[in-house]
């Protein structure tokens, strides 16, 4: 997500001439001014929300098994003051298996793992991360839990969620895993490493994951 602080000075107010000014003191007159050069600030920002298409049961490549599902759909809204107000762009769907949670977990315990794990900035935004991307209660000991999965035997998941996303879709999701990396510093030889593989296992092209990378950076001031 992505938010801009706009500075909108308040109108003037009218109801003292401008020939009765004159005739108040200089201290009152210079705390009249400074009233009328208040500021509002407005939060601007662009920010994806899903909404869920369907439930059911499918077959679970990752874990093995008949397992419920919820298919969801996202689209980017431009927001103020984290409102969502215009809707934009479809940013695709997705299948998200509700037992091992495959679609956003093995991401970010991966770039959580390639970095600091026990660092507690990255450690609270990948659990915010994971929350908000439709898994309620998610912890520290879940967290801990995934960070002990290897990352090897987590590939195809990752594989069968790019599949399902649009090329918008593959660098949003990407690009939320880096800031994981981002919360506490600029990125790790490691943690970039690991942003790679991330990308070409959603079936990004090097360009690409290059590109988000890069951006990503930018946007959080930490090249």
């Amino acid at each position: 997500m992505r938010y801009r602080i706009g500075i909108i000075p308040e109108l003037p107010s009218h109801s003292r001439a401008r020939g009765d000014m004159m005739d108040v003191p200089a201290p009152a007159r210079a705390q009249a001014a400074a009233r009328r050069r208040s500021t509002l600030l407005i939060i601007l920002g662009l920010r994806v929300f899903y909404r869920t298409l369907a439930q059911g049961t499918f077959h679970c490549r990752c874990c093995g098994g008949d397992r419920p599902y919820r298919h969801r759909a996202g689209r980017r809204w431009f927001t103020v003051f984290f409102v969502p107000l215009i809707p934009l762009t479809s940013v695709g769907d997705h299948v998200q298996c509700l037992t091992c949670r495959a679609r956003y977990v093995t991401a970010a315990a991966a770039m959580l793992r390639s970095g600091d794990p026990a660092s507690p900035v990255p450690r609270q935004r990948a659990m915010e991360a994971v929350t908000a991307a439709g898994v309620p209660g998610y912890d520290e000991a879940m967290l801990d839990a995934d960070l002990g999965r290897p990352y090897e035997k987590l590939r195809p998941a990752l594989h069968q969620v790019g599949a399902q996303l649009t090329v918008e879709a593959r660098e949003w999701y990407l690009a939320d895993v880096i800031r994981i990396g981002l919360a506490d510093g600029p990125l790790t030889e490691g943690e970039r490493h690991a942003a790679r593989l991330i990308g070409l296992d959603l079936g990004m092209t090097q360009a690409q994951v290059i590109g988000v990378i890069a951006m990503t950076g930018q946007a959080a001031g930490r090249d």
